[in-house]
């Protein structure tokens, strides 16, 4: 059985998303600056496009392709979904099955190179339930929203979480960690993380 497992870009002020998200402004106001370093890859151009391109591999796409390989299925909030579902191309950026937490029933949706949604309305374990039967020895990736993550950490159903801290400042937006019931309970292993900017 694999890990469960989140991974998220966050603004240095804390924000996973800006303010005013919605379909047609997914992440918010200011959002994709979050994830620039992710849009220059070439392994981010090929899971959106599909074909190889010609430009350099870096770190960042050993990153990126390391996530991709290790999920074997994922879940999201409604409200991730319903922000992609008007972006993503119609070979959507998955590839395996996705199970949207909600409660507003939907037959599943099939797309294009592989990917599925399927709408979960008896909650957030019987959402991880079918993805970890849709992962088999794959982990399964949280995807988001950061509600959807809180009630994942809240209850103790996470075992790795990475963050990719931006050099931007949002300042307002949706933090991740806001909300908790108990942040205490939340125990945080990993070597402390420094960080020097140029200010400019």
């Amino acid at each position: 059985m694999g890990k469960v497992f989140f991974d998220l870009g966050m603004s240095l002020d804390g924000y996973v998303a800006g303010p005013n998200a919605r379909p047609g402004n997914p992440i918010g106001d200011g959002g994709p600056k979050l994830h620039t370093w992710m849009y220059r890859t070439a392994a981010f151009a090929e899971l959106i496009g599909g074909a190889p391109t010609d430009r350099p591999a870096t770190e960042d796409d050993a990153l990126i392709r390391r996530t991709i390989e290790r999920s074997g299925a994922t879940v999201m909030g409604r409200n991730m979904f319903d922000e992609g579902e008007v972006g993503w191309p119609e070979d959507a950026p998955f590839r395996h099955q996705v199970f949207v937490v909600t409660n507003r029933a939907r037959e599943p949706w099939a797309r294009k190179g592989g990917t599925t949604f399927h709408f979960v309305t008896d909650g957030i374990d019987s959402a991880l339930a079918q993805a970890k039967h849709a992962a088999g020895d794959k982990d399964v990736r949280i995807a988001g929203g950061a509600d959807i993550v809180r009630q994942y950490l809240a209850a103790g159903l996470i075992d790795e979480g990475n963050l990719h801290v931006a050099p931007v400042l949002l300042g307002a937006g949706v933090r991740l960690f806001d909300g908790l019931p108990d942040p205490g309970a939340v125990k945080l292993t990993s070597p402390f993380a420094h960080l020097r900017f140029q200010i400019s």
